[in-house]
């Protein structure tokens, strides 16, 4: 068989790319709050009634308007109060409610005013109420109301140190919830009434302890794993002083730890995911179909230091589309950290692209590999991810850019702008990790 021309392996390359963002926003809005959240108020209304049956409503997370918003449309009670805490207003919003808009990924004074007023509408439900929380991903730095004693900022200097020593979420949480006034269960125990949370989860495990530092469920980590998370990601050097005196009060049993199972002030909790990476990747399926891709889903979910576990994860992705014999999407999800060493610009999908270019550049003319957040934010850039093909390589040569260097500077933003493979598509509304497809097969 004849090689296809230049211009018609750039023309199936193009193709294949348009797919897998097409894969990819499959997935995202299958986890959207407009498909996800109709069951919550059907699920409310078929309970034993609460109360007078009024609700009181706090919605924190990246997904928090669209929850908001969708449960409000069709609530199944009366909404005596709300509150909805979210990076970003939607254009056009209406909604007589509180909206406080905070910060991501790192705490602003908007998320400490959103922490109060969550606290003090908790607070104000009777003994009887109820008290909805509706959670997503994100809500760990968008509600933040740090213990007494301690400044945002100097808790912001916390969080920062640990996520800069490649901290985990788990890790992440276990700072975040010592530190906090409303996170670990403290929302919830600041309730008198019934609290029922719904989430959809940006956790792998789905943990509802994690999700949003767990604000409304009893919290399993203790002062003990706050230290070894400051430990192992970071150290103690460059931590603020007052941090280090509440982290060593703590250890020490001179402060209450947050709320544990069997608490009594959270016995009238419940808490349910309503959406997470498996419905996205179940999305994302029916959207390769839709395409003419053969869906192959790896439930595993990908994990660890981004630039390493692309190199694990393409070994991966080959080895289950090899006897496929057609075209085929392997489809995963997952959350990746990025060890910071240099001082370039990125984001953990950003990386984990950029890494497998130089590996693409050798492999068949039709595959291309995607990886997206489905937030649509990857780091501190207004990119969601990058869609790498087997040219990627070779524009980035032209434009005199290595691979290698990139990846050792965290630089790999201006790299993927420069080889056209950022994907921008925007805040989704939503948040359950990041997805990665690969597309590989006869064109």
């Amino acid at each position: 068989m004849d090689r296809p021309a230049p211009h018609q392996l750039a023309a199936l390359r193009g193709r294949r790319r348009a797919d897998a963002l097409a894969i990819a926003l499959g997935g995202v809005e299958a986890v959207s709050p407009r498909v996800l959240m109709p069951r919550v108020a059907d699920a409310m209304r078929a309970s034993a009634p609460r109360g007078d049956g009024r609700l009181h409503v706090v919605a924190v997370g990246k997904a928090a308007a669209g929850m908001f918003e969708a449960f409000a449309a069709a609530p199944p009670g009366p909404i005596a109060q709300g509150l909805v805490i979210a990076p970003h207003r939607p254009d056009g919003w209406t909604a007589p409610w509180a909206f406080v808009e905070a910060g991501h990924p790192f705490a602003t004074p908007g998320s400490e005013q959103g922490a109060r007023l969550a606290l003090d509408l908790a607070a104000r439900v009777p003994a009887d109420g109820c008290l909805v929380c509706l959670l997503s991903g994100g809500a760990s730095a968008l509600m933040a109301a740090p213990i007494d004693g301690m400044t945002l900022a100097v808790k912001q200097q916390a969080v920062a140190h640990v996520m800069k020593g490649g901290a985990d979420i788990t890790a992440l949480n276990a700072v975040r919830k010592h530190l906090s006034r409303v996170k670990g269960g403290r929302l919830a125990a600041a309730c008198p009434g019934t609290v029922v949370t719904f989430a959809i989860s940006d956790v792998i495990g789905d943990d509802l302890s994690v999700i949003g530092s767990g604000p409304c469920v009893p919290d399993g980590s203790t002062w003990a794993d706050a230290v070894a998370a400051v430990e192992h990601h970071g150290g103690w050097d460059g931590l603020p002083d007052d941090v280090r005196a509440v982290l060593d009060a703590g250890r020490r049993g001179a402060l209450p730890d947050t709320p544990k199972p069997g608490d009594a002030r959270l016995l009238r909790a419940t808490a349910e995911v309503i959406g997470g990476r498996r419905q996205a990747m179940a999305g994302a399926a029916v959207a390769a179909v839709d395409r003419g891709y053969t869906p192959i889903v790896i439930e595993a979910p990908l994990t660890g230091e981004a630039r390493l576990a692309a190199a694990a994860w393409w070994q991966a992705a080959l080895a289950a589309s090899a006897a496929a014999g057609r075209p085929v999407a392997v489809i995963t999800s997952g959350e990746t950290t990025v060890r910071v060493r240099g001082g370039g610009r990125g984001g953990r999908n950003q990386e984990f692209a950029l890494a497998l270019a130089d590996v693409l550049a050798a492999h068949d003319a039709s595959t291309v590999v995607a990886s997206i957040g489905t937030d649509g934010i990857d780091g501190p850039t207004d990119a969601a991810g990058a869609i790498v093909d087997t040219a990627s390589a070779a524009r980035a040569a032209t434009a005199g850019l290595a691979a290698g260097r990139a990846l050792d500077d965290n630089d790999s933003y201006p790299w993927l702008a420069a080889t056209g493979d950022l994907v921008r598509i925007g805040p989704t509304g939503t948040n359950v990790g990041d997805l990665q497809v690969l597309l590989t097969g006869p064109a």
